[in-house]
């Protein structure tokens, strides 16, 4: 069973895109599935840690929107952060999932249970993934990835069966609806 899942931020959480500001702040663009994707993992019970080797406020701002407490910003040596987070966490090998999709995820792809590779990841990165996704960073591959270990795991029908049994939405009475 997985318990952590470890994604990689630029190309995989993201589309590896990055945007400079006029003051010259790097932007990134979110998919909202992802982002329910995790919401549901962690209600699943998985703990979800962001790992990158550069960083931004801009991700730590949408981390906390997640409810992510695990933010790994400007990592430059990814396998020895893999290894510290899953010995602090009490955590085996075969308990982990890791997204990535260059070079720089190798070492920690290596050593996780359940390696993943986004379609657009670099062919290296794909040769020691135990799957590729079919969708590319950022536009919902993590939540495949989600869907896929929950699927096995036997939890996703019950949580769509949850969510379409129609939980009530706060209605905001602030707003006049034509």
């Amino acid at each position: 069973m997985i318990r952590l899942i470890i994604i990689d931020v630029d190309g995989v959480l993201t589309d590896g895109t990055v945007l400079v500001g006029e003051a010259g702040e790097p932007t990134k663009r979110f998919h909202v599935h992802d982002g329910l994707g995790l919401k549901l993992a962690m209600q699943a019970g998985k703990i979800v840690a962001l790992m990158t080797s550069a960083g931004s406020e801009g991700l730590l701002r949408r981390a906390e929107q997640l409810g992510i407490e695990r933010v790994y910003q400007y990592v430059p040596e990814k396998g020895r952060a893999y290894e510290e987070l899953r010995d602090e966490l009490g955590l085996r090998d075969e308990e982990i999932c890791y997204i990535g999709d260059d070079l720089i995820d190798l070492a920690p792809m290596t050593r996780a249970g359940l390696p993943v590779a986004v379609a657009n990841a670099v062919d290296e990165v794909k040769a020691v993934a135990r799957f590729v996704t079919t969708r590319p960073g950022g536009q919902g591959a993590v939540r495949e990835v989600v869907e896929r270990i929950l699927n096995e795991e036997g939890v996703w029908g019950g949580i769509v069966a949850r969510l379409a049994g129609g939980e009530a939405a706060p209605v905001n009475r602030s707003v006049d609806t034509p």
